[in-house]
């Protein structure tokens, strides 16, 4: 990550946050931004199930919490992970459609604090700017297509197929890592699937398979994975919220609380 010391320096933290230093500021205003809007949005002891229409038992609610806080530490410990692993629970318990939308804000949360933690940045931007570029446009189109059509399982199905794929090739090849190998076309092509499939499912394992086989600078894999991520999230909410009906104020304090 940014540094190899794991002490936590408050008095540290706190003098970097007031002096403006990116990797606070950005840390800060991602918890920052969640926190208000579980504040803001809530919308009252009475109603905080009603947008979920569904029935969910103390056993579920613990087990969503509990899922909630293992993707978390998952995507803190490998720079991905926290869709994969909290969407297909969250959607066996309520409305698909439903938790796509609202398990947008907890990657974006997270993704943010990763790009600070990282100090990847700009540096990244001006070096793969045709994959960011093709990351939003997967993103656009895939958002439309989730606000116009209902995907059923086939897409889930086709990313499971996917992630098979994957394992199979690095069992085959005996987990091969190939260092700092550069190949535009394909990095643009993952970046632009990796947009469509996170907004139409909330799952996308093509871009951090192609990092992990082919980028094995960890601050680079972690931050400017972080950093596609990051901005696939804020376009998906920004265009859920301003061009269609998939973003409520309910859903965006369900999805801060998460």
């Amino acid at each position: 990550m940014g540094t190899s010391d794991t002490q936590i320096d408050v008095a540290g933290f706190v003098a970097n946050l007031r002096a403006l230093q990116y990797r606070e500021v950005m840390m800060a205003l991602a918890t920052l931004a969640v926190v208000a809007g579980s504040i803001v949005f809530f919308p009252g002891t009475e109603n905080v199930t009603s947008g979920i229409e569904s029935t969910i038992s103390p056993g579920l609610l613990a087990l969503l919490v509990v899922t909630a806080v293992v993707a978390g530490a998952i995507k803190g410990m490998l720079g991905f992970g926290y869709a994969l692993v909290a969407t297909p629970v969250f959607a066996s318990v309520i409305d698909p459609t439903l938790a796509v939308v609202v398990l947008a804000i907890p990657p974006w949360m997270i993704n943010m604090f990763q790009i600070g933690e990282t100090d990847t940045g700009l540096d990244f931007i001006r070096e793969e700017w045709v994959l960011m570029a093709l990351a939003i446009v997967g993103t656009v189109i895939g958002v439309f297509f989730l606000s116009e059509f209902s995907t059923g399982p086939i897409v889930p199905f086709i990313i499971g197929l996917i992630i098979l794929a994957y394992v199979i090739f690095q069992v085959v090849q005996d987990f091969v890592t190939i260092e700092e190998a550069h190949h535009p076309v394909a990095l643009g092509v993952a970046g632009l699937l990796e947009g469509f499939l996170l907004a139409v499912a909330n799952l996308g394992p093509l871009l951090p398979a192609y990092f992990h086989t082919f980028e094995r600078d960890a601050e680079r894999y972690i931050g400017g994975l972080s950093m596609v991520l990051g901005t696939i999230f804020t376009v998906r909410i920004l265009q859920m919220a301003l061009f269609t009906d998939l973003i409520t104020t309910y859903r965006l304090w369900l999805g801060s609380a998460i």
